[in-house]
Order: C-alpha cells, then structure tokens, then sequence
C-alpha cells in the first residue's frame, strides 16, 4: 500500500512538472509577436453576439486588419462556428467585419464548423492544405497561440504567433488561462481532442 501511495504521489508530481513546464513555454510565447510574410492570417474565432463580434474577436480581427495592411499575408482566414447561436457563426461575423473595414470578400476564407479549437484548426489546416497555402500567422489571444502553433505545425503548416493587444498582462487570469491550455495541449498530445 505504501509503495502505491509512492508511485501515485511521483505519477502526480510529474504531472504537475509537465503541466508547469508547458505554462511556463505559453506565457513567454503569448508574449512574443513573431508576425512575418506568411500565406495567411489565420483568426480564431471568439464569442458573437447576434452577427456582432464581441470585444475580444472584434480586437483580434482588428489586429488581423494591422498586419493584412501592412502586407504580411494576402489572406485572412476567419474560424469558428455557431457556439449556440441558430443563425450566426463566428467565422462569418468575422468575414463581415473584415468586409466592412475594406478587405475584399475574396481575399477571406472562412472555417465555420468548428465547435473547439482542436476542431476548427484541423478543418483550417486541411482548407490550407487544400488550396497549397503552407504558412499562417496566428492571431489570438496570447495564452492560446502556443498551442494552436503547435497543432497546426504537425499538420504541416508553418505557424508565426501574433497575439492580439491586450491591456492587462501578467494578471492571475492569465496565468491560469496559461495552465489550462497547457493542460489542453498536453491531452492534445496525447490523443485527447480538447
């Protein structure tokens, strides 16, 4: 019985190693804008409100604007699905955003489907990988792009993080936000989709 303790207490310790190491790799990448001539700009998709783009897409489509004007990319990919809403879907508003701002409609593509990030990275990566686009820039909040990078990478695609501004750095809300997705990416790793 004491030895299952031991091994149970190791088991766990390394867990929590794992879980602090992949942290500690997020937070400096959420901190680093690694933008460069790519294929791509590639937006995860974020909460919508009834064909609106809340605060934290609207900022990361605006981010994609900067580097689109600034020629990095000559596309901008927008993702993410309906997330409950019967009529709109994320990668939509975000089409129509960019639209509104002066992007030429055929200058977007959109991944609509995706319900998670794993989902709507391997439907975006496929669509690159369909019409022989082989680089993105990533544009997300900073927690997330380490592990979108990485997801994208093992599908073949060349991955640059550019994360959105962002006022509050450092906060207790971002350094949890950096465990859970390294908790995601570690599942990830290991097979489990979410």
């Amino acid at each position: 019985m004491k030895r299952l303790f031991w091994i149970a207490g190791v088991g766990c310790a390394a867990v929590a190693l794992a879980v602090a190491g992949v942290a500690l790799r997020i937070e400096r990448q959420a901190g680093r804008d690694e933008a460069r001539p790519a294929d791509v700009i590639l937006v995860l998709g974020a909460a919508e409100y009834r064909g609106r783009p809340s605060p934290v897409l609207r900022a990361r489509l605006d981010h994609a604007l900067e580097l689109y004007e600034r020629r990095l990319a000559p596309r901008i990919m927008t993702t993410g699905g309906a997330g409950g809403d019967p009529v709109f879907t994320e990668g939509a508003v975000g089409r129509s955003y960019l639209i509104s701002h002066g992007v030429a409609s055929e200058m977007i593509i959109v991944e609509n489907q995706g319900d998670s990030t794993v989902y709507s990275i391997g439907a975006a990566a496929e669509i690159l990988r369909r019409m022989g686009l082989k680089s993105a820039i990533v544009v997300s909040d900073g927690y997330h792009i380490y592990r979108v990078k990485k997801m994208l990478q093992a599908r073949g695609i060349a991955a640059y993080g550019s994360p959105r501004p962002e006022k509050q750095h450092r906060s207790l809300r971002e350094r949890w936000n950096c465990v859970r997705q390294a908790i995601g990416y570690l599942l990830w790793s290991v097979g489990v989709p979410v």
